[in-house]
């Protein structure tokens, strides 16, 4: 008897690899940071900070998915018009997905629930994520240069930082190429197998990259990332730190690039090792820096919690059965447009 069936199921039974990967890494993580940590030495500190700052924080860290929903209607807007409200709803949805579901699923989520509500190709609503991705890489490895010249960093740092701009420098030659110039896009995917999908992508991002609004999304960018310094900075005065504000940017770049490594639910273990490696580069005591790290975590995830129940209540979904749908989705990725 046959047992050739058992072959195609083999990745399926990898799938469990690369979350396992994401979970060492966050326990490794966890263990690094609060080994050693003195709780009862260092828990009376929560309770000295400036209230007010911390409150800041908190409504910094909420204004700053307010601009990422505008940034996506405007991307989107070339296709079909999007209401702000409802790419924030999207986002905040996929943000509760990102704490409870591992390896940044919530991405994936938020761009189904988009694609279900706007009736935009699901693959060009993936491919409107992935400009936003691109903004992001752009303006933080140049906002990481422009610290560079400022704040005095190790020069392992400052090679990471020519390593990534060369990345996100091939990456922008390659969107430029599918934005500007369709037609030689087309002849590179013509002969794939999901060439008809690939051209309803192609054709989206011609769509976004060729209006003014995509330009209004790039500058909307730099809002959306500035923004981000706030809550970091807004705690460094709630504890009364002797840090500047462009060392409390340098920490964000370090942080946004760190956290892209596959980890547990809500990037637990690695928020914290890449928040206390950034704030040692600048001699912050190792108790301090954890300190410091584990009330920035609370401060930037419980929103999160209750932004994203309020968001998926009001949409009446569900997080798994939106797991499930948009996972199914992903082969199909809108061949016809239907979604």
């Amino acid at each position: 008897m046959s047992t050739l069936p058992a072959g195609p199921e083999r990745p399926k039974s990898r799938k469990w690899l690369i979350p396992a990967i994401g979970y060492s890494v966050s326990i490794a993580s966890l263990i690094w940071v609060y080994w050693g940590f003195d709780w009862k030495t260092e828990l009376p500190k929560f309770a000295r900070a400036h209230w007010g700052w911390v409150a800041v924080a908190v409504a910094a860290d909420i204004a700053v998915y307010c601009f990422q929903g505008w940034r996506w209607s405007l991307l989107l807007r070339p296709l079909r018009p999007v209401r702000w409200l409802q790419s924030v709803q999207a986002i905040f949805i996929g943000l509760l997905a990102n704490e409870v579901l591992p390896l940044r699923t919530g991405e994936l989520i938020r761009g189904y629930v988009q694609s279900l509500w706007t009736r935009i190709p699901f693959s060009v609503v993936i491919s409107s994520i992935a400009v936003e991705r691109l903004f992001d890489g752009i303006i933080l490895v140049l906002g990481f240069y422009l610290m560079s010249l400022f704040v005095e960093l190790p020069a392992l740092i400052r090679d990471v930082s020519l390593t990534l701009a060369l990345v996100v420098g091939a990456v922008a030659v390659v969107l430029v190429i599918v934005m500007f110039h369709k037609h030689h896009a087309h002849a590179a995917v013509k002969h794939s197998r999901w060439s008809e999908a690939l051209w309803h992508v192609v054709e989206g991002l011609h769509s976004m990259g060729n209006s003014r609004w995509f330009y209004a999304a790039a500058a909307v960018s730099v809002i959306y990332l500035g923004l981000q310094v706030v809550p970091i900075y807004s705690l460094v005065l709630a504890y009364q730190m002797d840090l500047s504000l462009g060392a409390a940017a340098v920490v964000l770049v370090i942080l946004r690039i760190g956290t892209v490594i596959p980890q547990a639910p809500g990037n637990v273990g690695g928020f914290q090792f890449f928040a206390v490696l950034g704030l040692m580069l600048f001699g912050v005591d190792k108790a301090d820096a954890t300190s410091f790290a584990t009330i920035m975590f609370l401060v930037v995830t419980i929103p999160l919690w209750f932004g994203g129940a309020v968001a998926a209540a009001l949409a009446g979904v569900r997080i798994k059965d939106l797991q499930q749908q948009a996972a199914a989705s992903v082969p199909s990725a809108t061949v016809s447009g239907r979604q």
